[in-house]
């Protein structure tokens, strides 16, 4: 016969089975953020609370992701319980943020999002840990894997932003819940795989020069992207834009990016680590210049198409660096250290230092620092890193 039986290849549009679950949880995950990244401090804003008090409740929730990652993630590789601890903290954070549905005023929602924060940190650092062990050999694809996330959180700040402005911005609090409580329902499917337990190992990682050198940039990095996670909507708006408009320039973002993510083997087959990273930075640079000065909507969207370098191409590298560096066992702390220091630190830096500069300055001054905080950390990385250490020189 001339019919046989073969082996279908997956690609992006055909997940293997474990990559499925995987893709599920990206896309829950990025779908909520989609909602909360570009809308809840703008929902703060609608509130009445100052500039001050959102860069509070924006520092709690990344401040967070200064310790939790790494407690939870020290406890994961110790019990090799990446799973249980995984599922713990998705139905935690959801049950938690439901309280949200019940306050308006600032001081509960400091508590709620305190707790909140406590279980919610951890769980991208969990799936980027999930991801690295499901990819095995293929670990230079995931951009095609983390893309999902990328196209529900386009998918999601276009759609919230015209809801926004058609019915109510008290609308996200709802939204983000529902989209919490079916990614914890999802988390169930991700595969339970097996390593060896570890005793936590934070030093093993850290103690190697160039890691260290890299997560000071990491660190840097996310402290320049603070007054856009904290304050970009809040800015669109001052300058007359609407909701709708804020979610079509979120949303552009992210079309860049997935672009970059998509392109992931080729990138990363053609470039060192280090080179993405040092492009990565100038970039965030040019950008933050642009974002600074520009009044205009072409200009504007412009400047978020460079969030394909800055975000895109910068978190692929930084993924794949801390997991060539981190040895066999401690895989999820590894990647705990890298949340916790970049999107964790940084970013509760960045967003502090960004509410207490808004409420004197504005924010067109606010971006202008952000640019100068980008540059910084480019000749930091060029000092730190002069070239490309080897990967089997592990501690």
């Amino acid at each position: 016969m001339f019919l046989k039986k073969t082996k279908i290849k997956t690609g992006f549009f055909k997940p293997a089975p474990k990559t499925t679950a995987l893709a599920i949880q990206y896309f829950l995950f990025f779908g909520v953020l989609g909602i909360l990244l570009p809308f809840f401090n703008l929902y703060c804003y609608r509130l009445g609370f100052s500039g001050f008090q959102i860069g509070i409740l924006s520092s709690m929730q990344t401040g967070a992701a200064v310790i939790f990652p790494l407690l939870w993630g020290a406890l994961a590789d110790r019990f090799d319980a990446r799973k249980p601890i995984y599922v713990l903290c998705n139905n935690a954070s959801a049950a938690l943020w439901s309280l949200l549905l019940l306050t308006t005023g600032f001081y509960p929602m400091l508590v709620i999002v305190l707790f909140y924060s406590i279980f919610r940190a951890p769980v991208i650092s969990f799936l980027e840990a999930f991801s690295m062990d499901i990819l095995g050999s293929k670990k230079k694809s995931y951009g095609t894997v983390r893309a999902w996330g990328t196209i529900s959180f386009i998918a999601t700040v276009i759609t919230v932003g015209r809801l926004t402005d058609t019915i109510s911005i008290r609308i996200i609090v709802p939204l983000i819940f529902a989209g919490m409580l079916v990614q914890s329902l999802c988390s169930l499917a991700l595969p339970s795989l097996k390593g060896r337990p570890r005793e936590a190992g934070i030093a093993k990682i850290v103690r190697q020069k160039h890691v260290a050198v890299f997560l000071l940039c990491g660190f840097i990095m996310l402290v320049s992207h603070g007054a856009y996670y904290g304050f970009f909507s809040i800015h669109l708006e001052n300058l007359g834009f609407d909701a709708t408009f804020t979610g079509f320039a979120w949303a552009l973002a992210s079309m860049a990016e997935i672009v970059v993510m998509l392109f992931s083997r080729f990138i990363f087959s053609r470039f060192s680590l280090e080179s993405v990273l040092l492009f990565s930075f100038f970039t965030a640079s040019v950008r933050w210049v642009l974002v600074s000065f520009a009044t205009s909507g072409l200009l504007i969207m412009f400047s978020q198409v460079l969030h394909a370098a800055t975000y895109g191409a910068f978190h692929m590298a930084s993924i794949l660096y801390i997991d060539t560096y981190s040895p066999e066992g401690l895989k999820t702390v590894g990647q705990a250290i890298n949340n916790s220091v970049s999107y964790g630190l940084g970013m509760m830096v960045g967003i502090f230092a960004a509410g207490c500069f808004y409420d004197r300055f504005g924010t067109a001054p606010l971006f202008g620092a952000s640019a100068a905080v980008a540059l910084a950390g480019a000749f930091i990385l060029m000092a730190g890193i002069r070239k490309k250490p080897d990967p089997n020189k592990r501690p």
